[in-house]
């Protein structure tokens, strides 16, 4: 076999970044510098590095985020009241494995969605599925799925995500479908994967906004007691730096 039959057959195989390196280490006679251990160590890296990056391309493609932040450029002073340490124990994507929640609250314009969004990032990073959304738009959706039969598939993409980030939490009224959605979402997903929810309204009044003494017993049983929690202080951030505010 020639080496554009081979050249061929990777790329038949879906190798095509190996097929590339390959075609290239011929065109520029490198081949004969290198073992042929080594030479196949090499190509299987390149290859091997090239789905790495196209999974972790569309893992943060499929999540949806409004922006693309960064846990290396989150912005710490004493006026924000976040944590330098806290934050970057949680940037270890540890409470992952131990299914844990985390609750983002803060007045407008203090930075929560990009903090939520910034350990989302991490997260997609390190190969984890994470779906970023509106709180009162994913219910809304959910809704129109009850009605078109495919409300338990909805939800059962909701279950298999590591992190959901549902942002601006509270900023609609619940009703009762809303309610028990909210329910169905997070019992679904107790103990099973690790939530973030951003709120302007702090935890304290979240009894009442759910509305329902059932529900909101429930909801917040499985929400509160798990989580990790960041209460942001301060001005906004828009007077500032546009890409860190809400």
């Amino acid at each position: 076999m020639n080496n554009n039959q081979t050249i061929e057959r990777l790329k038949q195989m879906r190798l095509g970044a190996m097929a590339s390196l390959h075609y290239q280490h011929i065109k520029d006679n490198r081949i004969e510098n290198v073992t042929a251990d080594e030479y196949l160590a090499l190509l299987t890296d390149h290859q091997w590095e090239e789905r790495l990056n196209n999974k972790i391309e569309r893992l943060i493609r499929q999540a949806g985020f409004r922006e693309q932040a960064s846990v290396a450029d989150v912005e710490y002073n004493q006026q924000r009241n976040l944590d330098k340490n806290m934050f970057n124990r949680l940037a270890t994507l540890d409470f992952i494995k131990r299914k844990e929640n985390i609750i983002i609250t803060g007045a407008s314009g203090t930075g929560k969605r990009y903090l939520a969004q910034a350990l989302g990032y991490q997260a997609c990073l390190m190969e984890y599925k994470v779906l970023y959304a509106n709180t009162a738009k994913l219910i809304g959706r959910l809704k129109l799925s009850k009605i078109d039969g495919t409300y338990l598939k909805e939800l059962s993409k909701l279950i298999k995500t590591d992190i959901l980030i549902l942002d601006d939490f509270g900023l609609h009224a619940f009703d009762n479908q809303s309610r028990e959605i909210l329910l169905d979402i997070i019992d679904e997903r107790h103990n099973q994967a690790s939530t973030i929810l951003s709120s302007q309204i702090p935890v304290s009044a979240w009894y009442d906004l759910i509305g329902e003494q059932t529900i909101a017993d429930a909801v917040l049983d499985r929400i509160v007691n798990s989580s990790h929690r960041i209460i942001l202080k301060g001005e906004s951030l828009r007077k500032g730096k546009i890409s860190t505010t809400e």
